[in-house]
């Protein structure tokens, strides 16, 4: 699936750019991709369309939305990798990427050496979500309803190697329960599946489900999290339910790759930290449950490599495999 947007038109490019020394000329030469490794309306390709529309407002670029999902994204990423390394194919990611790598040994992805950081988008928050014939409205009443059928329950995840998945299987190592994991292509049919009632529950961040908790379409438990998710404070934490071990807190951000030029690396890590800032854009996050981020490649370059360590040994722990 290869799925290209246009974000915004520019009638030039480079309006209020610095000249890159690597190339001698203004940067961007040319339009900017911004490639999800995920389907239309999942959470890289929601965040990169907000970041992306805003960018190209605030600097005149063109900036293109195109969706590669696919194998815990590593097909969107090997799609960044055969381009330059010159600033103009960015990587939009989700805590998953740092999966990817122990999940998917076969696509050689070393995320370290071959990407360069640029910058951490924002912070997305996992909340476990119920259909709302369900009788129960507590975590811990969840737990038990589980208890009583080992094995009998599904939840659902867009793929192995998802926030969804993990969190499931670490769900049922610390909760006691035994489930048996769903996986789709991607979270398209997922929420329509839990529903209709086809699955018992998932693990899903809040930007997929806020509008749809609201309208009481799903009912949410509990928020994977140390503090509650501020587009859905009424749902309390997972620390707050006794399981201090399931905290989590998704992130979002932006890669490029490996050998990019420090000059536009810092280009364009001042154009998005300037657009993170802006109230159009923190509204938008605000309706779809994400914190603004913002900061530096380096950051947020330590903060994926410390996460590709902590989901190794988790997915080690777990006996997670990619094909089960």
């Amino acid at each position: 699936m290869d799925r290209r947007t246009f974000v915004k038109g520019a009638a030039a490019f480079g309006i209020g750019a610095t000249a890159t020394p690597a190339f001698g000329q203004a940067f961007p030469s040319r339009p900017i991709r911004i490639v999800a490794p995920t389907p239309a309306g999942a959470p890289p390709d929601i965040l990169a369309r907000i970041v992306g529309n805003a960018i190209a407002e605030a600097e005149g670029w063109t900036v293109l939305i195109e969706n590669k999902p696919g194998a815990v994204m590593t097909l969107g990423a090997a799609e960044v990798l055969r381009q330059p390394a010159d600033g103009h194919t960015l990587l939009s990611v989700t805590a998953p990427i740092a999966a990817a790598p122990t999940l998917l040994p076969s696509a050689k992805l070393n995320i370290e050496t071959d990407f360069a950081p640029l910058i951490k988008v924002g912070t997305t928050y996992n909340v476990l979500v119920v259909n709302p014939s369900t009788p129960v409205r507590t975590v811990n009443e969840f737990i038990d309803y589980l208890k009583k059928s080992p094995g009998k329950y599904t939840f659902s995840s867009g793929g192995y190697g998802t926030p969804a998945h993990l969190l499931g299987e670490l769900f049922n190592l610390e909760a006691g329960t035994k489930s048996v994991h769903v996986p789709y292509k991607g979270n398209t049919q997922t929420i329509p599946d839990l529903m209709s009632g086809i699955n018992t529950y998932q693990f899903i961040t809040a930007v997929a489900i806020v509008q749809l908790v609201r309208a009481g379409k799903l009912r949410a438990l509990v928020a994977m999290s140390h503090r509650r998710v501020p587009a859905l404070p009424e749902v309390p934490t997972i620390v707050e339910a006794g399981y201090p071990k399931l905290a989590s807190e998704d992130w979002a951000g932006m890669l490029m790759k490996a050998g990019t030029p420090a000059p536009v690396v810092s280009r364009l890590n001042e154009a998005l930290n300037k657009v993170l800032k802006t109230q159009k854009v923190r509204e938008a996050f605000a309706k779809v449950g994400t914190d603004p981020g913002g900061g530096t490649p380096d950051a947020f370059g330590k903060l994926v490599n410390d996460e590709v360590k902590h989901w190794a040994k988790v997915i080690e722990d777990a006996g997670i495999k990619i094909n089960p």
